[in-house]
């Protein structure tokens, strides 16, 4: 299943706060992402009815096995790129940026193989 850059972008901010804080509600992703209750709300209802992640009876919010590899997934695209570019002189605002953008789009074998070429020039060092 084909998945929006938008559900993505929910996942990996679900992952972050859950490791960031321990426990995810909807308002805290609404002020993280910066973007209405009622627009994350939505969202939510869409990811829970499509499997991706899990909510209990008090609010809080979980990520289910295919969300947490989703969200795996782009986070390391997201951190490895960042650093990538910041490395190469980007700054880093700009940097994060960029990195948010390629996350979604770059294939898995394009990532790997830029993944393996840095990681083989950092242990030449």
């Amino acid at each position: 299943m084909q998945i929006r850059e938008s559900a993505e972008d929910y996942l990996e901010t679900i992952l972050i706060l859950k490791n960031r804080n321990g426990l995810v509600r909807s308002i805290d992703i609404a002020n993280e992402m910066e973007f209405s209750k009622p627009s994350v709300s939505i969202a939510m209802k869409n990811l829970r009815e499509n499997g991706y992640i899990e909510v209990d009876h008090k609010g809080y919010i979980s990520l289910a096995p295919a969300g947490r590899e989703i969200a795996e997934r782009i986070y390391e695209r997201h951190q490895f790129l960042s650093s990538w570019f910041i490395e190469l002189g980007v700054d880093p605002k700009t940097a994060v940026e960029d990195a948010c953008r390629m996350e979604h789009i770059i294939s898995s074998q394009t990532f790997d193989a830029i993944k393996k070429h840095v990681n083989h020039f950092k242990n030449k060092k």
